[in-house]
């Protein structure tokens, strides 16, 4: 039996699958864009009236309609009365919630150059607020069906992997829309004039992760009885530099939030040793250029990880707070140093997740002619390791982890990212000191991430294990 699709308005300019469409589609728009100048109530019945001859119109074009068709149309216009007005009321401009992570180059090439805007004296964050602006352009745009929008989204190449079906995905559809129009409104674009690569991002990638990390958290508070209290289920993400893992996570941890879910995320550069202690462990290990700089196993400050990711799992009632440490990779002219206390993030329970993004996290120690004979001076790297499960793996009970076809990427997209910060007027490195910076991680992806994915994450469950493949563009992909 064919399943009942949705078949309604959505922002965005999808292709629509029939050009005799969209002249009735535009029309469609003019009419939305009238309505800035009605009232509720004329706004209500102009609607009702549009929306019911558009799709009289289609069903005259074709009687085989789907059986709940009747259904969605309804569905439909509540919706997109919804949508309207709420663009209606809400003021031109409005303030992003504040969201933390370290102060370090993050950069898409999908995202025009000031939709992340990196400022450590904003509250720390290292993500300054922006202005959201309104939904209505001051100019004509195509506005396609929600029916275009339902086979984009199934179109994804996630869609098994995060167990969601064409019915699902019918059944859930005003979800999908709420999600897209927050994910716009956070990254400062358009719903009207979305790019293919950027409704890709949001509809193939970011809400389908969000949908699946919702999974894991209904299984993980299942396994709890009424009245106990819920530790956050901490979700892992392990991705080299440059990928977007951060990117990821911001926008996650902003749709956790605009659900009504307390969240906290972590990176593992938020535990590297200070600049202080960087300069000794260089010390104590001469001429190993992968201990020269933060990074590598060694590099980190793990007892203060434990101390850390044990406090934020109790923090699991009302009123609960603490603060979380951040890194400024900015300071000591890239070299990076730990920030202050004084503009660390303060967070309050009870917490529903934690989402904790590293580009090491679930590396497993190797034997030692293995990671000898990629590199001798991996060796001690490899040794220092050994220590990482219990310092930040063993919290992890749901991962996330983003494969990629070629570390040579990673380069280029730390590059992207310095280039970013120099241009936000921060001290980044220079494109030199970044060809030398990466060179000391290549030997340690060369010699864990095949076991990573092949295994998965040290001591990961292949039952809470997400495998994400991506492009050079970032972008999800198909892979066997």
């Amino acid at each position: 039996m064919p399943i009942a699709q949705p078949n309604r308005f959505a922002f965005g300019s999808f292709s629509s699958s029939s050009s005799s469409s969209s002249s009735t589609e535009r029309e469609t728009l003019k009419n939305m864009a009238a309505l800035t100048t009605l009232t509720p109530c004329q706004a209500t019945s102009h609607f009702n009236i549009r929306i019911s001859h558009y799709y009289n119109q289609k069903q005259n074009q074709n009687q085989n309609v789907y059986i709940n068709q009747t259904k969605s149309i309804h569905k439909a216009k509540s919706s997109l009365l919804s949508f309207a007005f709420s663009s209606l009321s809400a003021k031109s401009t409005s303030v992003v919630p504040a969201t933390h992570f370290s102060t370090s180059g993050s950069s898409s090439s999908w995202l025009q150059d000031n939709t992340m805007n990196l400022d450590a004296s904003s509250s720390g964050s290292g993500l300054r607020e922006g202005p959201i602006y309104s939904v209505f352009p001051a100019k004509p745009a195509e506005v396609s069906s929600v029916q275009d929008l339902y086979e984009f989204i199934c179109s994804g190449p996630l869609m098994d992997k995060v167990g969601l079906t064409a019915e699902k995905v019918a059944e859930s559809i005003d979800k999908w829309l709420f999600y897209g129009s927050k994910l716009c409104r956070l990254f400062q674009l358009n719903e009207l004039y979305l790019t293919v690569p950027e409704k890709a991002r949001f509809y193939h990638y970011y809400i389908p992760v969000f949908l699946w990390c919702e999974d894991q958290i209904s299984e993980h508070r299942s396994k709890f009885k009424d009245g106990e209290e819920i530790p956050p289920l901490v979700i892992g993400f392990s991705a080299p530099q440059g990928c977007g893992k951060t990117t990821l996570v911001f926008a996650l941890d902003y749709l956790f939030r605009i659900t009504n879910r307390k969240s906290a995320t972590l990176s593992i550069d938020d535990f590297y040793l200070t600049a202080e202690g960087q300069a000794k462990l260089r010390e104590e290990n001469p001429g190993n250029a992968l201990l020269e700089l933060r990074g590598n196993a060694g590099s980190h400050d793990l007892p203060f990880s434990v101390e850390t990711l044990t406090a934020l799992t109790k923090l699991t009632k009302e009123g609960m707070r603490m603060k979380l440490p951040r890194y400024d990779k900015s300071a000591y002219r890239g070299k990076g140093d730990r920030a202050d206390p004084s503009v660390w993030p303060e967070v309050e329970g009870p917490l529903t997740v934690i989402l904790y993004e590293g580009w090491m996290l679930g590396f497993k120690s190797l034997p030692a002619e293995v990671v000898k004979a990629v590199d001798p001076q991996l060796e001690t790297v490899n040794k220092n390791l050994e220590a990482y499960y219990d310092a930040w793996d063993k919290f992890i009970k749901a991962w996330i982890v983003i494969k990629i076809q070629d570390p040579s990427c990673v380069y280029r997209w730390r590059l992207q990212a310095e280039v970013a910060m120099r241009e936000a007027g921060k001290p980044g490195m220079s494109d030199e000191e970044v060809e030398d910076f990466v060179s000391r991680y290549l030997p340690a992806y060369k010699a864990y991430l095949p076991t990573l994915y092949s295994e998965g994450p040290n001591g990961s469950d292949p039952n809470h294990l997400l495998v994400i493949e991506i492009d050079e563009g970032r972008n999800p992909i198909l892979f066997e």
